[in-house]
């Protein structure tokens, strides 16, 4: 990925999301020619020149010092994702000679682990969303992943790319943007990874949601929070996940799902567990991404 290009359109992202009375500047008559703040505007709360912060808007992100780059990363009101972010941007490092292209795998134990949560769906996701993992619950009630083949395995194709998951996921648009939000991350993280490049350009062809999504450069990291599924076979349930990190493995994510107790979803979940658990992993019938591919 041109990471001159990628830094140069995320700080215009962010700076035409902001308007003069949210940092404290007075809004003068007349129409701005331009969405949100003027660069000079920014240059001027960031405390640097106005020629110097367009040269890093144009993607010159060479010898920016640390100073400079949290006073613009102030300026624009940018939270700690989106600050590591533009850190990553402006001084991108290559990870190919620390192995990142090396095949992702799952440690046994991990497996194991998800093995027997036998209640809880879980899976894990790797870099560019690859789906690395899983249970006989999770299969039941996010994807067939068994029946896939490996390249399909991943999230992005999933919600962009099968109609299942659009219909799985109550708040489609909510997940999609999630998704996106991630790749974003690892657009940062692994600027010269071709299977990402690749990806992203897959993406962007095939599915003008994505397109659209993508062009926000909106980055988050979200650790949990709750989901409205439509099940083609038990129906509607509200579930939390979780999201843990691996300490030895940053780049893999183990995510779960879970239901309050007591509420109909808990007993929705174990329904669904109990079919799960009669056949073969991820063979229930009727769930999610088995009736159409990506």
């Amino acid at each position: 990925m041109d990471m001159r290009t990628e830094l140069s359109e995320f700080l215009r992202s962010r700076r035409a999301r902001l308007r003069p009375e949210d940092v404290g500047l007075p809004r003068y008559g007349g129409r701005r020619r331009v969405p949100g703040l003027r660069r000079e505007e920014i240059a001027q709360l960031a405390g640097v020149s106005t020629a110097y912060y367009i040269r890093l808007e144009q993607g010159h992100g060479e010898n920016v010092s640390t100073t400079v780059l949290d006073a613009i990363a102030g300026a624009l009101q940018l939270d700690q994702v989106e600050r590591d972010h533009l850190n990553r941007l402006a001084r991108p490092v290559s990870r190919r000679s620390r192995g990142a292209q090396r095949p992702q795998r799952v440690r046994p134990a991990l497996q194991q682990l998800l093995d027997a949560m036998t209640e809880i769906p879980a899976y894990v996701l790797g870099l560019r969303m690859d789906v690395l993992a899983w249970n006989s619950l999770a299969c039941a009630l996010v994807g067939d992943f068994p029946s896939m083949p490996p390249e399909q395995r991943n999230m992005a194709r999933q919600v962009f790319l099968t109609q299942a998951a659009r219909d799985l996921y109550t708040d489609w648009e909510a997940k999609a943007s999630d998704v996106v939000a991630g790749l974003r991350m690892d657009a940062g993280r692994i600027p010269d990874d071709p299977k990402l490049t690749s990806l992203i350009g897959e993406l962007s062809v095939k599915s003008e949601d994505f397109r659209r999504l993508w062009a926000t450069h909106d980055i988050r990291d979200k650790g949990h929070g709750v989901k409205e599924l439509h099940h083609p076979v038990v129906g509607r349930l509200t579930v939390r996940y979780e999201m843990f990190r691996p300490p030895d493995d940053p780049d893999q994510v183990l995510l779960t799902y879970h239901a309050e107790p007591g509420t109909p979803s808990a007993d929705t979940l174990r329904l669904l567990a109990s079919w799960a658990g009669a056949g073969r992993p991820g063979a229930v019938e009727g769930s999610p991404a088995t009736a159409d591919g990506p």
